[in-house]
């Protein structure tokens, strides 16, 4: 094990967004009661228990954009006399990388950039590797944050790589080894999480690996049925690999954006393979405890192989994705007993089978033969072995830090005293973030801060930090604080009060902005305008830090812009579009914005002037239509004049202003 570097095309992942994320997630997995009526018992169980309210406390990360440069990324390299693996710990532990030196392949889709894009359940997320999924529904938070790491002593004596971090969104610890055993072909990851509190938390875990996508690649997994999940947000079960005229083992066979969770039975070796045209490819395979697998797929539609170049650049070629997960869906979520872990050995390596029998029509015979060449090379038992091993290992104290995390983990820590061995989170890694709520949590007061545009602490949400915040003197910080928590618990109504008692301490466009976001949430859209406008305008007054005050207005007229169109007073937005820095301006998210707001003045020629122009919206949301609607808006108007918008105009402009394929995200059918 070594450290060293890699060299991408990467955009910085750039500052966070300094207002706290009170919304819900717009995570596209997601169905109604009378959807999960029809499902199996169990699984509808799984599906309405826990689901994410908000990605408080971990702030949305947008701060990204689209242009790349070549950047030298810390890694640490991990090998043997077989394979070698390049793990990225400052990108939430990505292994970027798993060669296989006997042939000299690689076995994962190895992006050659880093362009963040808004994926994540906080926002910034990349492709390629295999990515560590945990918390809630969704790509990691962590994906594009560092992990802990370090030099541990593996089961059989030689180096494993320990990686581990403090999971925010339901407050547990977590760890993730990589090692390769001495001439062992396969990657051998353990997996385990912890629940310390006194009380149930639910656990997430899906492990996303991306291969290369050819048309003659086949994914292979032991089951006859699958759960397909596509766009339009329903759960249905379908044959295994053919359903509506095509077999949907191909990724290349399937029109658009979709994901297919296979009911792997309960008692079969759980293992999903991606091979290529000559039986060449990746397998995954697991202990028991790690049930489900996936395939999701771009599809051949317009936008799914828009998002691929967009991920992955000209070059990167396509993907797809073979997943394994603790439930059998990513809509799940797995309930984890008062102070209880859940633990797992996953295997990761090269397979070849008979491509004859690999792309034959005898799907039994197929995924059989798949299996005998796994059991072969890789047996059951002596996984299961490896993994009482491994847990036997799992404690063992870290003997080098290879890379530091954040110091959250260390705050809950001294708050809990908890005793997490093998997972140090020492006091060495407290920062700045956690300052003020160590001093609340040892003096019982959190610290105001004097300037203009006080507080831009980190809120935190969970039940032990809100009782202190409520127990501590009112102050402008602790009180907006405390109305975060109390926003997050579901007490809305506190909240409001807490804010508008902030506000009597100082005016912040923060305790602003809140109360903007509670009044669009109790229906009053022109009182929230008027907030949204009231907090731009305080911060575009401050004479705080300049980088200070372009965070908060950048972040605050992206939210305040939408209302204000929304309540009909576009020329108050034109104005906020107006006062942001060039710099600001210039950004593909805020062209669109002005874009939209020349539209809502009439002036439907200056918007379509926009978009011919072009422009990249870096933060472009997972599913998200918005460049499509917008384009057409413009079109109905363009071909409307000034007459009215009817569905014949309609048909008109979609005919004659195609939406050009730059602008078309689209991922589901029309």
């Amino acid at each position: 094990m070594r450290r060293t570097s890699i060299t991408l095309s990467a955009a910085p992942v750039g500052p966070d967004n300094p207002l706290p994320a009170l919304g819900t997630p717009d995570e596209v997995h997601r169905l109604d009661e009378r959807e999960r009526a029809a499902l199996p018992a169990d699984m509808a169980r799984q599906i309405g228990y826990a689901p994410l309210r908000s990605v408080l406390p971990v702030r949305i990360r947008d701060g990204y954009g689209r242009d790349r440069a070549p950047v030298a990324v810390d890694a640490l390299r991990i090998e043997n006399d077989r394979v070698a693996a390049t793990v990225l710990p400052g990108y939430g532990g990505r292994v970027h990388s798993l060669t296989h030196k006997a042939t000299g392949r690689e076995l994962l889709h190895r992006n050659p950039v880093l362009q963040p894009a808004n994926f994540g359940l906080a926002d910034a997320w990349f492709a390629g590797g295999i990515e560590w999924n945990i918390g809630a529904t969704g790509h990691t938070t962590l994906t594009c944050a560092p992990l802990h790491a370090a030099r541990v002593v593996a089961p059989d004596g030689g180096e494993m790589l320990r990686l581990w971090e403090w999971e925010r969104l339901r407050d547990v610890p977590f760890q993730v080894d990589l090692w390769l055993p001495h001439g062992c072909d396969f990657l051998l990851v353990g997996v385990r999480i912890r629940n310390p509190h006194p009380y149930p938390v639910p656990v997430y875990w899906w492990s996303n690996t991306a291969v290369a996508q050819t048309p003659g690649t086949r994914v292979l997994v032991p089951a006859d049925h699958a759960w397909h999940f596509g766009y339009e947000r329903a759960l249905r079960r379908i044959p295994v690999p053919r359903w509506n005229g095509a077999d949907r083992t191909y990724a290349t066979r399937t029109g658009h954006a979709a994901d297919f969770f296979y009911d792997v039975p309960a008692t079969a070796r759980p293992w999903i393979a991606a091979l290529g045209e000559d039986g060449h490819g990746l397998v995954q395979t697991s202990t028991a405890e790690l049930r489900g697998r996936k395939l999701f797929v771009w599809g051949n539609g317009t936008g799914g192989q828009r998002w691929q170049r967009w991920l992955s650049g000209p070059d990167g070629g396509d993907y797809l994705e073979i997943q394994a997960g603790l439930a059998r869906t990513q809509l799940e979520h797995v309930p984890l007993d008062a102070g209880a872990e859940v633990s797992w050995l996953e295997a990761y390596g090269p397979l070849e089978a008979d491509p004859a029998v690999v792309h034959g029509d005898d799907w039994t015979r197929a995924r059989t033969a798949v299996a005998e060449r796994l059991d072969a090379v890789l047996p059951d038992e002596w996984l299961r072995a490896a993994a009482a091993e491994w847990s036997r290992c799992a404690d063992t104290e870290p003997k080098e830090m290879l890379a530091a995390g954040s110091g959250w983990g260390a705050l809950e820590v001294q708050r809990g005293g908890y005793e997490l061995p093998g997972t140090p989170f020492g006091a060495a890694s407290l920062g700045a973030s956690q300052r003020p709520w160590l001093e609340l949590l040892h003096t019982g007061e959190f610290p105001d801060r004097p300037g203009p545009l006080i507080p831009l602490d980190h809120s935190l949400v969970a039940p032990h930090w809100r009782d202190l915040l409520e127990a501590a003197p009112s102050g402008c910080a602790a009180d907006y604080h405390l109305g975060v928590a109390q926003w997050y618990a579901g007490d809305r109504a506190q909240a409001v009060r807490s804010w508008e008692r902030s506000l009597r301490h100082a005016v912040t466009p923060w305790a602003l902005r809140c109360l903007a976001v509670a009044d669009a949430e109790a229906g009053e859209p022109r009182r929230a305008a008027e907030r949204y406008a009231e907090a731009f305008a305080h911060a575009a007054g401050s004479d705080a830090d300049p980088d200070l005050t372009t965070a908060a207005l950048t972040a605050l007229a992206r939210e305040a812009v939408p209302a204000l169109l929304a309540v009909g007073r576009a020329d108050e937005a034109a104005a906020i579009l107006e006062q942001l820095p060039d710099e600001v301006r210039s950004r593909g998210r805020f062209r669109l914005l002005t874009a939209r707001t020349s539209l809502a003045r009439g002036d439907a020629p200056a918007a379509r002037a926009l978009f011919d122009a072009g422009f990249e919206v870096a933060d472009l949301r997972e599913g998200d239509e918005v460049l499509a609607e917008t384009w057409f808006a413009i079109a109905e108007r363009l071909v409307a004049g000034d007459g009215p918008v009817t569905e014949e105009t309609r048909r008109r402009a979609r005919t004659e202003h195609p939406l050009p394929p730059r602008y078309d995200f689209r991922m589901r059918p029309a």
